[in-house]
């Protein structure tokens, strides 16, 4: 599987909302300068992932978005699901039962696409959130939070 822009902006933006003081609200120009990413595409993102029920939007003029749930509620399954990205891109084949070689590969890439897609729902922003705080740790960066 190979994560897309789309994908990549998605995980990353939710993942500045996490750092927020109870999860949001936050700008899109402010994630988007924080994140580098372009503030008209984020918007778009984020739309899509408040249909899906995982952030919330706020008007005026403290208003933003948020995350519609604690972080340790959110997959990263869920968030790639949202904004359209297809999570299982591991080939896939049916064999007729004469082609033994071909059903024993096929079996192995139907079960590596039902381990990837487990662990994508089963990794949640809070997860990578930590990981990424350990991994600034050992490199001795501040708490500055790009993604």
């Amino acid at each position: 599987m190979k994560l897309t822009t789309r994908g990549h902006y998605s995980v990353k933006a939710l993942l500045d909302l996490s750092l927020q003081p109870k999860y949001g609200p936050e700008s899109v120009k402010a994630i988007a300068k924080r994140q580098d990413i372009p503030a008209p595409y984020l918007e778009k993102l984020l739309i899509e992932m408040r249909r899906a029920g995982l952030v919330t939007s706020i008007r005026g003029s403290v208003g933003g978005y948020k995350l519609a749930r604690k972080p340790a509620q959110i997959s990263i399954g869920q968030i790639l699901e949202a904004v359209g990205e297809n999570i299982t891109n591991l080939p896939l084949n049916h064999p007729t039962p004469s082609q033994t070689a071909d059903w024993v590969t096929s079996s192995l890439w139907n079960r590596l696409n039902q381990k990837l897609k487990e662990a994508l729902y089963n990794i949640t922003l809070a997860d990578l959130y930590y990981d990424a705080r350990s991994w600034q740790a050992s490199l001795g960066e501040e708490a500055n939070f790009v993604v």
